[in-house]
C-alpha cells in the first residue's frame, strides 16, 4: 500500500491509526522511521502502544529496506510502516560528496527492494505500507503536474496507491481541533 499527499496532510497520523486499531486485535506492528520523526507521545494519544511497536532508524534506505524485508520474511510481523519514501536515502548519496550527481539512485533503490518484498508480502500475509512525499514536475502543461518519489517501482507493485488531502479545518466553536 502506498499513502502519499502533501505535507501536514496526515499520513503518518492514518497509518498510526492502523497500527492502533491492528495493536487492539493483538497484531506486531513496525514502523520504520526513515524521517527520523516520530513523534511517541502523539503515537501514544493516537491509542497507538509504543511500547509494544517495534521502532526502528534507519541510517540508509538500504538499510531500511533490508529490515523492511526481513520484518516480512519472519512471519512475526502483521503490519510494516516504511516512513517515506523520499526519506530513503542510498547509502552512495550519503556518503558522496554535497552536489553529486545521482540520477535514479533512489528509484533503481526502490524497483530492486519492491521485487524483492512482494512475493514475501504476499507469502507472509503481511500490511506493509509505505509513506510517500509529492514533487512537482516541471514544465508539465497538461494533466498534473504532481508525482510521488522514488521512481515507478511502488505505483507498479502497490495493491492500493490512496492520495491524502487536507481540506480544511474541524472546529468546534472558535477552536481549530482537527484537519479533514
Amino acid at each position: 500500500v502506498e499513502i502519499y499527499g502533501p505535507e501536514s496532510s496526515g499520513k503518518t497520523t492514518l497509518t498510526l491509526q492502523v497500527i492502533a486499531e491492528a495493536q487492539k486485535k493483538g497484531k506486531v506492528c513496525a514502523f520504520i522511521d526513515a524521517e527520523h520523526a516520530l513523534d511517541p507521545i502523539y503515537a501514544a494519544k493516537l491509542g497507538v502502544n509504543v511500547d509494544d511497536l517495534l521502532i526502528s532508524q534507519p541510517d540508509t534506505g538500504e538499510q531500511a529496506l533490508e529490515i523492511c524485508d526481513m520484518l516480512v520474511r519472519s512471519n512475526a510481523v502483521d503490519v510494516i510502516i516504511v516512513d517515506s519514501v523520499a526519506a530513503l536515502t542510498p547509502k552512495a548519496e550519503i556518503e558522496g560528496e554535497m552536489g553529486d550527481s545521482h540520477v535514479g539512485l533512489q528509484a533503481r533503490l526502490m524497483s530492486q527492494a519492491l521485487r524483492k518484498l512482494t512475493a514475501n508480502i504476499k507469502n507472509a500475509n503481511c500490511l506493509c505500507i509505505f509513506i510517500n512525499q509529492i514533487r512537482m514536475k516541471i514544465g508539465v502543461m497538461f494533466g498534473s503536474p504532481e508525482t510521488t518519489t522514488g521512481g515507478n517501482a511502488l505505483k507498479f507493485y502497490a495493491s492500493v496507491r490512496l492520495d491524502i488531502r487536507r481540506i480544511g479545518a474541524i472546529k468546534e466553536g472558535d477552536e481549530v481541533v482537527g484537519n479533514e
